[in-house]
């Protein structure tokens, strides 16, 4: 219909008025009975978040979303423009994207006034139907609701409480569309209560006059729980008139989670380097389980969390740290190992909000406790009830092993080969031959990481394996150096 160029025009087709809200509605109910998948790439909520959107939806009702930080919140949200109708008329040159038929504005009302049939029309686009703000304390009155602007006041000759001198903001320049405010909270009170108007009675107060705007918008919002519900971060009112709280949550299991991250990692690398990146299933659990583990740990921030981005940044990391080594090497395709788990501690330590005990641990250290309690839950889940005895024994006859980071899969299997039984032990649950050197080096590295998790053999931290030497168990069972026997600490 972008075609149509006049008001006259439009009112021969014989369109109707109708809102928003609607609009979502019927273009949702369309989208059901045809059986398409709503939110695509959003993984793991088609049980639990999505009924409850669709169920806000066809209710038409305002809502907020309720998570952590890395919950697909935002690409939640911002898929919601896909409800909408391709086109939307309005009057041409509207600041506020005025119904044809039925203008808010005062620039509106005067066009027909002037124009009546002839009135110009123009045509938006969903995806500039869909306005995004973040909150934060320094957001004004004047960027979500407008304010009074005296160059328009001196230039039309208008007075300053005639509604032609508004400068809108981002709220009704959303209207016949969404408006969505991420971390509500953030707000000041002040804000609030122009949004709880808005919702409420459709004016509000602009320099001291008041202003009617019956904004046609739907309203969604993001937040943390924690700040939500804490006293003082958000005023009651508003919260009230919010027709639904959906809680969004972290990925159920580690299968989940690793296709999540699969989906939104960028592992296929290409240019001129190797582009042959395979990524063997322990390692991709292994970097999801660091996550789960980091989520439970009582020295990680509860109410920050730990978001989906950890996942997806540490197997970016092990991946560019294979991909590294290949480049050394000259190796053609890319393999990540244990080890380049550990390279990406970067990537865990920047998305980790410690707790006291946390902060004075450390977070480098921290990571590092992580991935070996990490390493122990998958390593059962692959080799649990293979007998890698004759491995120990070897170690605890005071042999050592140090596999580098940046040797060659060829350097490596020449000395995991001088460990009893440690290759054929590996390669019984795993679906790859013996030939696969890049592949066998990442299986045998992850066997010793299991074996170093379950406290049978030691691991140093520039990646050597040898007994467990010179150590005690405290009363937690757990595994520290005795420094006694060492000059100086006697």
């Amino acid at each position: 219909m972008s075609e149509i160029r006049t008001l006259g025009e439009l009112r021969a087709t014989g369109y109707t008025r109708r809102s928003v809200k609607d609009e979502l509605r019927e273009n949702l109910i369309r989208k059901l009975k045809n059986g398409e998948r709503l939110f695509p790439g959003i993984l793991g909520y088609d049980e639990s978040v999505v009924p409850q959107i669709v169920n806000a939806i066809l209710a038409k009702h305002n809502f907020i979303l309720l998570g952590l930080r890395g919950q697909a919140k935002s690409r939640i949200i911002r898929q919601l423009t896909e409800l909408l109708d391709d086109e939307l008329p309005i009057i041409a040159g509207s600041e506020i994207n005025d119904d044809p038929l039925s203008p808010l504005s005062a620039y509106g009302r005067q066009q027909i006034e002037l124009h009546g049939d002839e009135t110009k029309i123009a045509w938006v686009s969903r995806d500039n139907r869909f306005v995004e703000k973040l909150a934060t304390p320094d957001v004004t009155i004047a960027d979500i609701i407008g304010d009074v602007d005296p160059i328009k006041a001196a230039k039309g000759g208008h007075l300053l409480s005639d509604e032609l001198t508004i400068h809108y903001g981002l709220l009704p320049r959303a209207n016949r569309g969404i408006f969505a405010m991420n971390e509500l909270p953030d707000l000041s009170g002040k804000i609030q209560v122009g949004l709880f108007n808005i919702m409420q009675e459709g004016d509000v107060q602009i320099k001291g006059y008041p202003v009617r705007l019956p904004l046609d918008v739907m309203l969604v919002f993001s937040a943390n729980p924690e700040d939500y519900t804490a006293r003082g971060k958000i005023i009651t009112p508003l919260k009230d008139r919010l027709g639904a709280e959906i809680l969004t949550h972290y990925p159920a299991d580690v299968q989940l989670s690793s296709a999540i991250t699969k989906q939104e990692a960028w592992t296929q690398r290409n240019g001129a380097g190797p582009d042959d990146v395979h990524i063997p299933d322990f390692v991709s659990e292994l970097v999801e389980q660091i996550a789960f583990e980091a989520r439970d740990d009582q020295r990680v921030d509860k109410r920050s969390g730990v978001s989906q981005r950890f996942s997806i940044s540490v197997l970016e990391l092990a991946v560019s740290n294979a991909e590294r080594r290949a480049l050394l090497t000259g190796e053609s395709g890319v393999v990540p190992r244990i080890s380049d788990i550990y390279a990406a501690l970067p990537a865990m330590t920047g998305k980790m909000e410690l707790e006291y005990e946390g902060e004075q641990l450390g977070s480098a250290r921290l990571a590092r406790e992580l991935i070996k309690k990490a390493a122990g839950v998958i390593f059962e889940g692959f080799f649990l009830g293979i007998d890698f005895s004759p491995t120990v024994a070897w170690f605890e006859e005071g042999n050592k092993l140090l596999l580098s980071d940046i040797a060659s899969a060829e350097e490596c299997v020449g000395l995991l080969e001088a460990v009893p039984e440690l290759i054929e032990s590996t390669l019984v649950p795993l679906d790859f031959s013996r030939n696969d050197k890049a592949r066998l080096v990442s299986a045998c590295e992850f066997v010793l990481e299991g074996l170093y998790a379950h406290n049978k053999i030691s691991r140093n931290e520039s990646g050597g394996f040898e007994a467990v030497t010179k150590t005690k168990r405290d009363r937690r069972g757990m595994i520290y150096e005795d420094f006694t026997d060492i000059e100086g600490y006697n």
